[in-house]
């Protein structure tokens, strides 16, 4: 006899449960999965498009929640090389002229926001299981538009790092959904370049952040940086207010046993007829069922049990590798510019460039996601950094003058825009496709955890090898990303599969027979086959 008392969605929940034990032997149901599954097959990316306007738009609406992780990220790259913020919290080093910020601070500043971020991605878990994405995210911006405060009104380092903290948390809630409810709400063939507007997103913030910075960087008072603090409240209450008449995602409303709304949100996301909407619940109700069967209620814990265990994996190698390939230099860029020669004014300038470039780069990425494959492109955009970050150290190592300055500069903003088109965009796809659906809230966010953990150091790192406080060795760096980079390539060489143009049942079946990465692609699944 229970001890406590089943909430409504509980009780619907199990209910739903009891209902769907019949599903996979419905042949009226089953027969409705195989057409919406042959139609997601043969839709192009075009009759995708027309068919689900609606759904590109809530995807993207979700994914551009990540602009305020990307605004506040840059900020914090622009703060160290603003020369009345120098002045005001630096310090003189013998051999330099002019202000500092000390290494610990400046990594400090970076790392906060992170450390906050790490937080968010475990809570988000758990709270989207229960209250759904929409629910949640909203949740998260109202408390971005609280925490913006601390940060505002900080009049030391050590109160703005506590600020840049707290803004991390809601972070974390929106980087481990955006992706997870992008991939659920559009049809298969938009999957890749509607996740991949999450690196749209990074670079339209920091496309604000070179703007306002740039234009703020003569001023020669407090207001040179809680003017560009204060734009970040720009985001969050329209976001919010979009995504108030947002619909839940289908998916998720099909686990918690809430068919009839789930119906209803299909219709709203986009869909050619009534008919057509009921064979798409149909497969989601086919593919949930079947996911069901492998375990209850999903858990922290299910993450790493029998081949969950190795989707895990895949997710937190792939977030954690975005770290190891050169982007650290582009979080840094208008510091790494001064760094490698540039005056104040052209750093800012060029950093303005590497910003309007980067967004150039996620456009031109939306094609290749839907024309090539995930592994395809990230193996092939890592290769291209490797051998650009191997040319910066070669050019930072020779004899310097105003050529070789430049031509960092200039490797700098190649191997972001590298990064922009391939690595970062794809990296999101991969993660939103590769955990189960019973378990991508989860998936989503203990791989993001596994990007901050890997990036925390990293950031210490990138912050010691450009510092002249540290180890000062500007475009040398680039011996150091190189090597972490090859290792990116030999781990995706390996380990990453290919799941482009993959259902979610068939991802779920390739995962249950083990088929090794390489295989991935060549492999056939059967319409009817339920593993």
């Amino acid at each position: 006899m229970s001890s406590g008392v089943d909430t409504g969605d509980d009780l619907q929940a199990e209910k739903a449960g009891i209902e769907q034990s019949e599903i996979l032997v419905n042949s009226d149901v089953m027969n409705d999965a195989f057409d919406a599954e042959n139609h997601e097959h043969e839709q192009s990316t075009w009759a995708a498009m027309k068919s689900h306007p609606w759904a590109c738009l809530w995807a993207f609406t979700m994914c551009f929640t990540i602009v305020m992780e990307s605004f506040d990220m840059f900020l914090n790259g622009n703060f160290v090389a603003l020369e009345i913020f120098q002045e005001t919290y630096g310090v003189q080093i013998e051999g330099h002229d002019g202000w500092v910020i000390p290494t610990k601070w400046q990594s400090s500043l970076f790392q906060a926001g992170q450390c906050g971020a790490f937080v968010g991605v475990f809570l988000a878990g758990p709270i989207t299981n229960r209250f759904g994405y929409r629910l949640t995210t909203i949740f998260a911006l109202i408390l971005m538009n609280a925490t913006i405060f601390v940060s505002f009104f900080a009049n030391s380092l050590t109160l703005l790092v506590v600020g840049q903290a707290l803004e991390g948390v809601p972070w974390g809630f929106f980087i481990a959904n955006s992706p997870a409810y992008a991939s659920e709400i559009v049809p298969l063939t938009l999957r890749g370049a509607c996740t991949a507007t999450l690196q749209m997103s990074w670079s339209i913030g920091s496309i604000i952040v070179a703007g306002a910075t740039y234009g703020y960087n003569k001023r020669r008072d407090e207001w040179a940086w809680r003017i560009p603090l204060a734009l970040q409240w720009i985001f969050p209450t329209p976001l919010l207010v979009l995504l108030f008449f947002a619909p839940e995602s289908p998916w998720w409303l099909m686990r918690r046993g809430r068919k009839a709304e789930a119906l209803r949100s299909i219709e709203r996301l986009g869909t050619e007829s009534p008919e057509h909407a009921q064979r798409s619940l149909a497969m989601i109700e086919r593919t949930v069922q079947i996911e069901a069967q492998m375990g209850g209620s999903p858990t922290l814990l299910d993450l790493l049990k029998g081949t969950d265990l190795r989707r895990t994996i895949i997710t937190c190698l792939i977030y954690a590798s975005q770290n190891f390939a050169g982007n650290l230099i582009a979080n840094q860029a208008t510091y790494f510019f001064e760094q490698a020669g540039m005056g104040p004014d052209r750093s800012f300038q060029l950093n303005l460039i590497n910003s309007c470039l980067q967004l150039v780069a996620n456009i031109l990425s939306l094609p290749l996601a839907s024309s090539f494959g995930r592994r395809t492109i990230y193996l092939w955009g890592t290769v291209t950094n490797i051998i650009l970050l191997m040319v910066l150290g070669i050019c930072a190592s020779i004899s310097q003058n105003s050529a070789t300055n430049y031509a960092q500069a200039v490797l700098g903003i190649l191997i972001s825009f590298v990064f922009a088109g391939s690595l970062g965009p794809i990296s999101y796809t991969i993660i939103s496709e590769t955990s189960s659906v019973r378990l991508r809230a989860l998936s989503t966010g203990v791989g993001r955890a596994a990007y901050y953990v890997a990036e925390i150091p990293m950031i210490y790192l990138a912050s010691q090898m450009l510092n002249p406080s540290g180890w000062n060795l500007a475009g040398k760096c680039g011996y150091i990303w190189g090597g972490t980079a090859c290792v990116c390539f030999v781990s995706a060489y390996f380990f990453l599969p290919e799941l482009k143009g993959r259902s979610y049942r068939e991802s779920d079946i390739l995962f249950n027979r083990k088929i090794p990465a390489r295989k991935f692609k060549s492999t056939v699944i059967d319409v009817r086959e339920n593993e």
